[in-house]
């Protein structure tokens, strides 16, 4: 595990490449969500980039807002307020149907409860996906094959999520996301099911997407395993950004 009182690397404007490309750009973010007369206000102006091929990490106590912004910069939860441009192309007020094609095409999510289709086995799951972005049968199902061979799941091929671990649901969650390539990460405590192998595994997995393979990967994590391939840390409180402060990290439940 690694140190938490050590400094983390956070990008600085004097840090970044003359050439490097903004994968996400937020401005003034907030969200206001109502119930009958009553309302909350789960984030109050966010401000955020982050540059093509990086890791960020989206940290904070539970109910600060973090799940909530992760939605809304992947297009499943418009903004009260605000805008959010994703890979050169402003995603706030397109149609549902330029949305919904846009996510197919160049965002893969990685869900907390997996929202994996339980009647579907393993890789007819990854296949789906696959399917959808125009790869014919035979060809997609090479490819989920060795989607799951890549997350150490080839023999759990055939199985359904019921005869599966949480910790290989998650994993099966992670292969499917990574289907079709994606140009964009998105991933909400994608180690919480994990044991301490499969954890690593999954870390030098999506590292290596992200320096090797130029994806962008932005995710929501109380894990502290990953902050050492972390290219920027956001810590949010009451829905705001605070500044990062690693020993407050044992704390969060």
């Amino acid at each position: 595990m690694p140190n938490l009182e050590k400094s983390t690397p956070v990008a600085k404007p004097d840090m970044v490449p003359l050439t490097a490309s903004k994968a996400i750009i937020a401005r003034g973010v907030k969200m206001t969500f109502q119930s009958g007369a009553e309302s909350f206000q789960a984030l109050k102006g966010i401000d955020l980039e982050v540059l093509s091929g990086d890791i960020e990490l989206l940290m904070g106590p539970s109910g600060s807002g973090k799940t909530t912004l992760l939605s809304i910069l992947s297009g499943i939860l418009t903004p009260t307020s605000g805008s959010v441009e994703l890979l050169g192309e402003k995603i706030t007020g397109l149609s549902r149907t330029k949305l919904a094609k846009f996510r197919l095409n160049n965002i893969g999510f990685i869900f907390q409860d997996f929202n994996l289709f339980p009647a579907l086995s393993a890789i007819e799951n990854i296949e789906t996906v696959l399917n959808l972005k125009g790869i014919r049968r035979g060809e997609a199902k090479r490819q989920a094959q060795q989607l799951l061979e890549q997350v150490g799941l080839g023999d759990k091929a055939k199985s359904l999520p019921r005869q599966l671990s949480g910790g290989q649901k998650q994993r099966v969650a992670i292969a499917r996301a990574l289907a079709g390539n994606p140009k964009l990460i998105m991933a909400d405590e994608p180690t919480a099911s994990l044991d301490s192998q499969g954890g690593h595994a999954v870390i030098e997995l999506l590292r290596k997407l992200a320096k090797e393979e130029g994806c962008t990967v932005l995710m929501v994590t109380h894990d502290p395993r990953i902050l050492d391939v972390a290219d920027q840390v956001l810590y949010l409180e009451d829905g705001l950004i605070s500044p990062y402060v690693p020993a407050r990290v044992p704390s969060v439940p």
